[in-house]
């Protein structure tokens, strides 16, 4: 190769590179998500002052360290984010090996050996000729021998933008698996949460129960003194005793329940079955102040990692259909070897004369394969529409969840006055129809009845009170809270 060729060579490569730099097919915009000014049921305004739901981070959301605990450790121990850690680190690696797409390819004959025997009648003279230094078997001699030693190279030359469009598919997987821990991440937080809450309001619930027990084991010996004094029959006796069994009956339950739902969280943290510590009470487990607010439903798009999966399967779908338009064109490869080339072993290195080199390049172009090259490119249009129709549906799925959330926990907070007004009045019936008792003024009836009333209504109000609080992190979780570990300011 003269100097001449190696200079056009460099030039025409140079042009070609630089011309690889445009890409081709259709850009990605993202489309009209057409989403509303504000979710149904919010009566709450945005103001400059106040931070969205979303915004806070979970941290700073729950009150209670032992729940925060609780959440570190799933979030470091629970099996499903540590796969999906596993999977962000497989995309990383795979989106970094696409940058080295752009380079060519080498490979390394170590060493080659070629010797080829012919007859002596292949050329028709009986003579021997033999060119190495033994003597050639019977009725052979030996033609030709090669000893080789270089490397080899091959490049494809992206042109059209193949491996550009190839790196945003690689690139949208690498962060649709981030999304998806992040993912991951929001409903562990979420689970771990309820899974607490429910752990605290049956707590709460034994407690009521317990402390009914009690008074029902006052009003019994109450019973059985007037039974004593003949003021009343062996019935009131009897009825005390199977309401008194009754809350007594509801204890081995909770505490089966309880045992139950503390392997539950320790599934979720990756723990063996274990005794779950407790922090704060039923009522001071997260915050929730009047200048927290929903925000807008944008924030939902910048906030929902499964929003933003459905995003990054519309960029990747994009992509697949410009590299299917690309493989339409024609394309470009350059391929080469550089090394030594010697019919003689002692020659092998011997330098220049044994130097071999040889570049080739190449433009192939499809023809004619059946269709299928228009057929896969308008397959993968079709796809792309349906990706852009998952992430609307995603969208308006997820502004739909939003609604519901923000609906109940504003009609619970109705819920819950009206049991607080349900078990202040039944308190107060348990304390008039003893009074009214002791005064021969009501019936163990209206004792029984009022203390039952006492206990049904006091578990209500905890069912409620654990409920909202359920509602509150399923509004969390809706709006995208759960994986940011800082609030945004």
């Amino acid at each position: 190769m003269n100097t001449m060729t190696l200079k056009r060579l460099v030039y025409i490569t140079a042009v070609l590179v630089s011309v690889s730099a445009c890409k081709v097919g259709k850009r990605y915009v993202q489309p009209e998500l057409n989403l509303p000014e504000s979710f149904r049921g919010d009566t709450l305004t945005y103001q400059q002052d106040t931070i969205a739901f979303a915004q806070v981070s979970w941290r700073a959301f729950f009150n209670d360290p032992q729940l925060i605990a609780l959440i570190d450790t799933a979030l470091v121990n629970n099996y499903d984010m540590r796969t999906a850690l596993k999977n962000i680190e497989i995309a990383n690696r795979n989106l970094k090996q696409n940058k080295l797409e752009y380079l060519p390819s080498i490979d390394g004959n170590i060493a080659t050996v070629n010797r080829q025997y012919r007859s002596r009648d292949f050329y028709g003279n009986p003579s021997s000729r033999w060119y190495g230094d033994k003597e050639a078997p019977d009725n052979f001699f030996n033609y030709q021998s090669q000893f080789a030693t270089g490397l080899e190279f091959s490049w494809e030359l992206d042109i059209w933008g193949r491996i550009a469009h190839q790196q945003d598919i690689l690139k949208s997987d690498f962060l649709d698996s981030y999304e998806a821990k992040n993912a991951i991440q929001t409903r562990l937080v979420a689970d771990v949460a309820k899974g607490y809450f429910n752990l605290i309001m049956l707590d709460a619930q034994i407690e009521v129960a317990k402390r009914n027990l009690q008074l029902n084991d006052s009003t019994l010996r109450m019973i059985r003194l007037q039974y004593d004094a003949g003021e009343i029959t062996a019935l009131a006796i009897q009825q005390t005793e199977s309401q008194r069994l009754i809350a007594a009956s509801l204890i081995p339950e909770l505490e089966k329940e309880i045992a139950l739902q503390e392997n539950a969280l320790n599934v979720l943290i990756g723990e063996m079955p274990n005794v779950v510590s407790r922090g704060f009470k039923i009522d001071s487990l997260m915050n929730t102040e009047n200048s927290i607010t929903l925000g807008a439903p944008l924030e939902i798009v910048r906030n929902r990692p499964d929003i933003k999966r459905a995003e990054y399967a519309l960029v990747a779908a994009n992509a697949e259909m410009n590299i299917q338009q690309i493989m339409r064109y024609p394309q470009l490869s350059l391929s080469g070897v550089f090394g030594v080339n010697a019919m003689l072993p002692k020659n092998w290195f011997n330098i220049p004369g044994a130097l071999l080199g040889g570049i080739a390049g190449g433009i192939t172009a499809p023809v004619f394969r059946n269709g299928r090259l228009k057929n896969a490119w308008e397959v993968a249009k079709i796809e792309r529409e349906m990706t852009e129709l998952e992430l609307q549906k995603t969208v308006m799925e997820a502004v739909h969840e939003v609604s519901n959330a923000v609906i109940t926990v504003e009609k619970q907070k109705e819920q819950i006055a009206l049991a607080r007004r349900r078990v202040e009045n039944s308190e107060l019936a348990v304390r008039n129809a003893s009074l009214l008792f002791m005064s021969d003024y009501a019936t163990y009836l209206e004792v029984i009845t009022a203390q039952s009333n006492a206990l049904s209504s006091e578990l209500a109000l905890v069912d409620i009170r654990q409920r909202q609080l359920e509602a509150y992190v399923d509004l969390y979780r809706a709006l995208g809270g759960g994986w940011q570990e800082t609030t945004a300011e």
